[in-house]
């Protein structure tokens, strides 16, 4: 299938590693030109170098930290100089740590606000004015199966991600009849470094090995296996795409049916 991608501009955040790059990779292998951005400045280049030797097509790397204030508009600002157009919007970023309502501090609530719910809110209002002056406008937000089922030790990221999704579930009306999509993609236990981070932080949790806890989570996912990077890609592409133009408003979970809610 075609997506329709060919030509079309798209902006993803925090995609030095991880699923940022997957779903950069994904797009740019169906024609799209991508900028990508993070923090640290070698990842993201090398990022880029390596997106344009998979895919054939140059990718502008942006150092950019979209936990903070200014992250997103230099972000837009150096998308608005290469390209001077912008399709569509990956919003993604690190997740916050693992951790217990009692282990965890007010600061953490508020920190973990700032690089999830925030960072979002952010780059959208960065973003916007390029994408409403698109024909074909996408907003797709990567947030967590928790959005759907909390998950234990994982506090920080059941409370704001389920702001997120609540908040992009309103953008997506508000922004409707501008022709923008506004998307979720929720990703269950796919096999990047933060599910290796969190499967240790488990692990020291229940005073156990990583081994013994990886097994614990193998065993809840009905596939059998942690999912990929580009199969989570894939489905962003998807929303990305032409034949996506009426789909908006929705949380699409990428999870080998590992959560039970519906």
């Amino acid at each position: 299938m075609d997506l329709g991608l060919s030509g079309a501009v798209a902006a993803v955040a925090a995609a030095s590693r991880g699923l940022g790059l997957a779903c950069a990779r994904a797009l740019a292998a169906e024609g799209a030109r991508v900028a990508i951005c993070s923090r640290d400045a070698e990842r993201i280049r090398a990022a880029a170098a390596s997106l344009a030797a998979s895919t054939g097509q140059a990718a502008l790397p942006v150092v950019a930290d979209v936990a903070t204030a200014d992250g997103y508009e230099r972000f837009a600002a150096a998308v608005r100089e290469a390209y001077g157009r912008c399709d569509i919007l990956v919003l993604n970023s690190g997740g916050p740590p693992p951790g217990t309502f009692d282990s965890l501090s007010v600061d953490d609530f508020r920190a973990a606000s700032e690089l999830l719910l925030l960072s979002a809110v952010r780059g959208t209002k960065a973003f916007l004015p390029l994408l409403s002056a698109s024909e074909r406008g996408r907003i797709i937000v990567i947030t967590s199966t928790s959005v759907r089922e909390v998950l234990p030790n994982l506090m920080l990221s059941n409370s704001l991600r389920a702001a997120v999704t609540n908040w992009a579930k309103t953008l997506a009306r508000e922004l409707a009849p501008r022709g923008i999509t506004v998307n979720c993609v929720a990703p269950g236990t796919i096999d990047t470094e933060r599910i290796a981070e969190l499967i240790a932080a488990n692990a020291r949790r229940q005073q156990t090995d990583a081994e013994t806890v990886r097994r614990q989570l193998l065993a809840r996912i009905p596939m059998g296996r942690f999912g990929r990077p580009e199969e989570l890609a894939a489905a962003v592409a998807f929303l990305a795409s032409r034949q996506a133009s009426f789909i908006t408003g929705i949380t699409l979970t990428v999870d080998g049916a590992q959560t039970s809610a519906p």
